[in-house]
Formats: C-alpha cells, sequence, structure tokens
C-alpha cells in the first residue's frame, strides 16, 4: 500500500504542467498554441522569455527530484524509485491535460540526479556536450536517454537500468517527430523559432 501511495504522489507532483501555468501567469499565452506546442522549457523559450524558460527547466527538473527526495526519506530507496518514475510518467501522461503532456526530458533528469547524483551529472553532461555540438535540444535529449540505462547499469545495477531503460523508450516515443525532422534536417536549433 505504501508503494502504491507514493506512485500516485509521485504522478500527481509530475503531472503539474509548470510551462503552461508560468506562461500564463506572464500573460504569454497559452503554449499548446505557441511554437511545436510542447508544455516544456525548450517551447516556452519559443517564446522569447528566457526566465520564464530557465523557471519551467527548474520546475519540471524539481517536480521529480521532489518526488524520490520526499520518497526516500519518509519510505526508503523502492519507494523513491517507484515514485520518480511515477512523476516522470505524470509529466508525460497528466491527468489535468487530458493526459497529452510534456516528452519529459527536464523531469527525467531531475529524477535522475535525485536517485544517483552520479546517474544525474553523467545524464545531463552527456545533454550539454552533444547540445554544445549540435544544438538542438531534442537530438540532446535521446543521446541522453540513450546512454543513461548503461551509466545506470555501471553506477547502479538493474534496477535502476531497467528504469531509466523505460523512461528512456518513452522519451524517444515522445520525440517521434523530432526523430523525423532531425533525419530529413528540418530539427529547430536551441533558441530557434519552431
Amino acid at each position: 500500500m505504501s508503494l502504491i501511495l507514493w506512485a500516485v504522489i509521485g504522478y500527481l507532483l509530475g503531472s503539474v504542467p509548470f510551462g503552461i501555468v508560468i506562461t500564463r501567469a506572464l500573460g504569454l499565452g497559452d503554449l499548446r498554441q505557441i511554437g511545436s506546442g510542447n508544455i516544456g522549457a525548450t517551447n516556452v523559450l519559443r517564446t522569447g522569455n528566457k526566465p520564464a524558460a530557465l523557471a519551467t527547466l527548474l520546475l519540471d527538473s524539481g517536480k521529480g527530484a521532489i518526488a524520490v527526495l520526499l520518497a526516500r526519506w519518509l519510505a526508503g530507496p523502492d519507494a523513491a524509485l517507484l515514485a520518480g518514475a511515477a512523476a516522470f510518467l505524470g509529466h508525460l501522461f497528466p491527468v489535468w491535460l487530458g493526459f497529452r503532456g510534456g516528452k519529459g526530458v527536464a523531469t527525467f533528469l531531475g529524477t535522475l540526479l535525485a536517485l544517483d547524483w552520479r546517474l544525474g551529472v553523467a545524464a545531463c553532461s552527456i545533454w550539454l556536450l552533444t547540445a554544445a555540438a549540435g544544438r538542438i535540444s531534442s537530438l540532446s535529449a535521446l543521446v541522453a536517454a540513450a546512454l543513461t540505462p548503461f551509466v545506470a547499469l555501471w553506477l547502479d545495477g538493474t534496477r535502476m537500468a531497467a528504469v531509466t531503460a523505460f523512461m528512456a523508450v518513452l522519451i524517444f516515443i515522445r520525440h517521434r517527430a523530432n526523430i523525423a525532422r532531425i533525419l530529413d534536417g528540418t530539427e529547430p536549433r536551441i533558441g530557434g523559432k519552431a
């Protein structure tokens, strides 16, 4: 029962659509009607408001981290792993938006940082290096997601690798359109317009 409770708490924390909340609060419009229509920080950046994009990035990553840290503190490592995965699912499939959410990259990274800081730093470093080289946010996310399960297996064993592989598969599924645009050379670059 405790694990189910932490899955629900993690999901509800993850399902808060901070990108939409922030853009509406700042009078920037409905984020789902701007740029790519995604609710994450990269699309908030397309509004031209860098502080709003940074706030979205921090809050979207923070909700995964908070779910993990609370669950670990109050219920142990198994609950933390489950709460983090549930927060990630909540961001992708939020009940408040008819289960149509974001692509999960910031929440993925925040969850990893809280689960194992070494794994989180490795994933963030992979993202940053790929972004510096290619200037394409989605490509950076895909490379980080693809490599993270291998890093998790090396650092922490099969349970963490399995959870991160599950998240990576969902990130790839959510980035199907991005993958097609990367392959045909039309994917927007960081800071550009969709």
